[in-house]
């Protein structure tokens, strides 16, 4: 017993050692941002710039502009409240697929934004994508391109997107927040920098979704399918992605209605089940038809879970998600219902399980495979409209 005892103490002593030991060499690391800079926080906002508001000139994905708001970069006007559901109404106010356009000669760009929410982030989400603002930039060729992204770290934002800038006048355009609403924003440059403000382009393809037209979980908000086809077409977008509320909603189809949209993309079967498609899909796209007879509309299968090759009942659930919106697209062509598209689901994400955060939600790979699939549907349903 003694000797046994004497070994507990030793072991017991060598495993203190050890641990004190790896603490203090963890405590003589330098910090991260020292070993890799890319990994600080924003640098603050200079002195001396000039800051120009973004409500002077409009941001893209803000519908029906001329209604009053609660607050200006809520999506939804202030009439929404109490026509759509509380938690509609409270997701709409989120600035998800929202993106001001604007040109400049400035070597350094510079944002100053409020945020209505003091959470910054989600456990599987990370702040850069709920409460950053994405800048992109065309190049030379006209290609929208990637800038810088903010890294949040508190609720008001006073920071230097990005300096050390190639010279030249060119187009911007800033993304704005995905799961957290904007009270103010301002973009900043030096006073000796040209600067304009480019109004929001009309006629915008609006998505309406769950949480995954909503953008969860993309790194930074120009990484969503709906800012990344928006580019890729060269048009507004209108995200209209309620989390875990995107239900075929006819409260929601009175507000889809009232937008001159280029084309509505109904994506909303991952939160429904088969006999919610049924009940609903007919209606809503007859609300639409009967108030646009022209626009296109795009109805999209649910994504499949990621992890569904090992979750049968998930597999099953997707199956007959499937069924239910074929069998809606079948009796609304019956009923002469034109200008269709259908989008298969199998597919959005790839189909080697490597596409989402959760199996769920997308990650920056799904959303990329997302506007692959969506792409062509899009244009050619825009292409006919325009002919």
């Amino acid at each position: 017993m003694k000797s046994y005892r004497r070994f507990s103490l030793v072991s017991f002593l060598a495993l203190g050692s050890v641990a004190w030991c790896a603490l203090a060499t963890f405590a003589q690391q330098p910090p991260i941002a020292t070993l890799d800079p890319e990994m600080a926080v924003n640098r603050v906002a200079k002195d001396g710039l000039i800051w120009h508001d973004v409500t002077a000139w409009g941001v893209e994905g803000r519908i029906l502009p001329d209604q009053e708001r609660k607050v200006w970069f809520d999506r939804f006007p202030a009439a929404a409240e109490g026509s759509v559901t509380p938690s509609v109404w409270s997701l709409s106010r989120d600035s998800a697929g929202m993106m001001v356009r604007f040109k400049t000669d400035a070597t350094a760009i510079h944002v100053d934004y409020k945020l209505r929410k003091a959470n910054l982030a989600m456990p599987h989400m990370p702040a850069t994508g709920v409460s950053g603002v994405d800048l992109y930039a065309r190049d030379e060729a006209g290609r929208w391109r990637w800038v810088q992204v903010t890294r949040p770290t508190t609720q008001e934002v006073k920071a230097e997107i990005i300096s050390g800038l190639a010279p030249g006048w060119r187009e911007y355009a800033a993304y704005l927040p995905l799961y957290n609403g904007v009270e103010s924003m301002s973009i900043g440059v030096k006073p000796d920098s040209k600067f304009e403000g480019l109004a929001p382009r009309e006629k915008p393809i609006v998505f309406y979704g769950t949480s995954i037209t909503h953008g969860a979980c993309a790194s930074r908000p120009g990484m969503v399918h709906t800012a990344i086809l928006g580019r890729r077409l060269d048009m507004p977008v209108v995200n209209l992605g309620f989390s875990g509320n995107g239900r075929m909603d006819q409260a929601v189809g009175d507000f889809l209605v009232q937008v001159d949209a280029a084309a509505y993309v109904i994506d909303c079967l991952p939160n429904m089940g088969p006999a919610d498609v049924s009940q609903k899909c007919v209606p809503l796209v007859k609300q639409i038809r009967a108030a646009k007879p022209d626009t296109p509309i795009v109805l999209v299968e649910d994504r499949r879970f990621t992890n569904e090759w090992i979750t049968p009942a998930k597999k099953k659930f997707h199956d007959e998600n499937h069924a239910a919106l074929k069998q809606a697209y079948q009796t609304l062509v019956q009923d002469g219902v034109t200008g269709l598209s259908y989008v298969p689901g199998d597919v959005l994400y790839g189909d080697d399980s490597e596409g989402a955060t959760d199996a769920s939600h997308a990650n920056d790979l799904g959303f990329m495979r997302q506007a692959d699939v969506f792409e062509p549907f899009i244009r050619k349903a825009i292409s006919v409209e325009a002919e």
